[in-house]
Parts: structure tokens; C-alpha cells; sequence
């Protein structure tokens, strides 16, 4: 059977823990977290998040490993909608990462909220 992607992301749904920018923003600051954009360069440099790091979704497996070796080390996912930020954070949480959660708002709402704090 083919997932269409709202029943792909449902899928996924009990996986992956869901914040909002606020909630991610208040716990990077008490926790020393990390947040992933995994847009493409292109639409960060359009729309940049400050003190996000960005990791494409397309070579995040690739990549990951090569700057965070810490299983535990916390992780805040972002994109434009939300949809890859949960792709992604199922993707880390399959490859060992225990500490992930997917920042679910749009784009519009995350470049207003100050992860830097």
C-alpha cells in the first residue's frame, strides 16, 4: 500500500515528539540543544533562522554523524511547514539519537523566535 503524505506523517506521529518554536527555543537555552534546519540552502538563505545549523533532509544521514557523535544530544528540527522536520526526526531517532523533537509551525513563526537565548 502507498502512504500518501498525510497518512505517512500520521505514521509516524506516536514516533516523533512535537514542540512549538517557543517550547524549542525555552529548552536549546536550559539543555544546550541543537537546531537542525533541514531546508535546503536556498530557502535558509531566503528566510534564516538564527543559531540553527542547516543540514539538508537529502544528506542528513550523511552528515549528522559527522558533527554530533553524542547519542544523547538534544535535537530541534525545523523546516518551512514542519513535514521534513518530522521526517527528519524519525530518521535521527532510527539512527540512535534518543533526544529529538520536530518544531511543527511554519517558517514565518520560527524566523520571529529567538533560539540564540
Amino acid at each position: 500500500m502507498i502512504l500518501n503524505m498525510q497518512q505517512r506523517l500520521q505514521s509516524i506521529s506516536p514516533l516523533v515528539r512535537k514542540v512549538t518554536a517557543q517550547e524549542a527555543a525555552k529548552e536549546c537555552a536550559q539543555n544546550k540543544g541543537t537546531v537542525l534546519d533541514v531546508r535546503e540552502p536556498a530557502e535558509c538563505e531566503t528566510s534564516p533562522v538564527k543559531a540553527s545549523i542547516n543540514i539538508p533532509r537529502g544528506v542528513l544521514e550523511m552528515k549528522i554523524i559527522e558533527k554530533f557523535k553524542d547519542p544523547n544530544h538534544p535535537f530541534y528540527i525545523h523546516c518551512a511547514s514542519g513535514v521534513r522536520a518530522q521526517l527528519a526526526a524519525e530518521q535521527l531517532i532510527h539512527m540512535g539519537y534518543t533526544t529529538v523533537s520536530a518544531i511543527t509551525c511554519d517558517i514565518k513563526t520560527l524566523t520571529s523566535v529567538n533560539f540564540s537565548d
